[in-house]
């Protein structure tokens, strides 16, 4: 950890000084304020070069939320938290940490030119030594995995199955494999039934990556 609370205070003064900027530029839970939001970046990116952020809104009328990821690296979950721990009060907006579970789970991710549906995707999920291991299966896997729009789309799917601080504290491995042609014969679920599966065993390993005092 070699980010310092000033650098988070002064990145939150810089938010409270330039709200009413930022919301006047919205559209609904999208901002026409490229400059500004990349010098939030920049500012995130001295705190912790791992920090994201993207803004999601629930309902019409509703505050939009700034949420807070880490790229899905657990070495910069405490600093995700040390920053939303500090996030001041402001009308209009609220923050949080982590992208959190969706219900219902989305069918498909649209990734602008490719439209990848859950049901393409099938995983197995397994305990060793204590330890849970993921592992998604798709047709044509990827040798390359950041080439691929699809491995976004399921990082994506994930997030809303188990949520991104659970993927990360919890699940030890992830590996992407072919399909075989036959996933049921093999031992293996659709993707869609990872979260009822992964809630039924979460609670038999410990954490890892961050410990909560």
């Amino acid at each position: 950890m070699n980010y310092s609370h000033k650098q988070i205070e002064d990145f939150w003064q810089h938010v409270e000084q330039t709200l009413d900027q930022l919301l006047a530029s919205q559209q609904d839970a999208h901002f026409e304020a490229d400059a500004l939001l990349n010098a939030y970046r920049s500012s995130l990116q001295k705190i912790d070069r791992n920090l994201t952020f993207h803004f999601e809104k629930e309902s019409e009328g509703g505050p939009v939320e700034m949420v807070f990821g880490c790229d899905g690296y657990p070495e910069s979950i405490h600093a995700v938290l040390s920053l939303v721990g500090a996030a001041p009060d402001l009308s209009g907006i609220s923050f949080r940490a982590f992208n959190e579970r969706y219900d219902p789970v989305p069918a498909f991710v649209n990734m602008g030119d490719e439209l990848c549906e859950i049901d393409e995707f099938w995983c197995s999920l397994r305990q060793l030594n204590g330890k849970l291991q993921l592992a998604v299966y798709l047709r044509d896997a990827p040798k390359i995995l950041e080439m691929d729009p699809r491995v976004e789309a399921v990082m994506i799917l994930l997030d809303a199955l188990i949520g991104e601080y659970e993927l990360m504290t919890r699940i030890w491995s992830l590996d992407w494999y072919e399909l075989p042609v036959d996933p049921i014969d093999f031992g293996l679920m659709p993707l869609s039934h990872l979260r009822h599966a992964f809630d039924d065993m979460k609670d038999r390993v410990q954490p890892i990556g961050i410990t909560i005092h």
